[in-house]
């Protein structure tokens, strides 16, 4: 005996939605980790940069060296640490979160505090304010959703 619906089922299965596109299909989980993933691009793109200026493919005449110390300093430091940074954040580790938030803390300092290496650029200070305060509210909502 045949059934007459087995054809049905066939025509029914579609393919399951790319979870990473799905914004509104994933859980508070999966948008944490989606952003995450996100930042982890921002920062190898961010410390990609600093190499380029350390290497002095980029930058201003004389290179690397034509820098003041501080400004050198600053520059390694942020090329390693946004390296390391990206790597946790595509991992979705609890590392990679706090090496990342240390690196963008870092930055907004330097901005505020110490004008004298970056300048005071108040988009960049703006949108790492955004970024760790989203981050942060995406931690709670995905905490929440999964209570212990």
């Amino acid at each position: 005996m045949s059934d007459p619906h087995a054809d049905d089922a066939i025509e029914n299965i579609r393919p399951a939605p790319v979870a990473m596109l799905d914004w509104a299909g994933l859980d508070w989980s999966g948008r944490l980790a989606l952003f995450l993933r996100i930042m982890a691009c921002v920062s190898m793109i961010k410390g990609l940069y600093s190499w380029a200026e350390v290497c002095g493919i980029i930058g201003e005449e004389g290179g690397f060296e034509a820098h003041v110390q501080s400004w050198q300093v600053a520059t390694v430091f942020f090329s390693v640490i946004d390296l390391v940074a990206a790597v946790g954040l595509w991992l979705v580790a609890p590392w990679g979160a706090v090496v990342w938030l240390t690196s963008t803390v870092s930055l907004i300092v330097v901005h505020v505090f110490i004008p004298q290496v970056y300048g005071t650029n108040l988009l960049v200070i703006g949108l790492n304010v955004l970024a760790i305060t989203t981050y942060l509210a995406l931690a709670v909502l995905a905490a929440r959703e999964h209570p212990r």
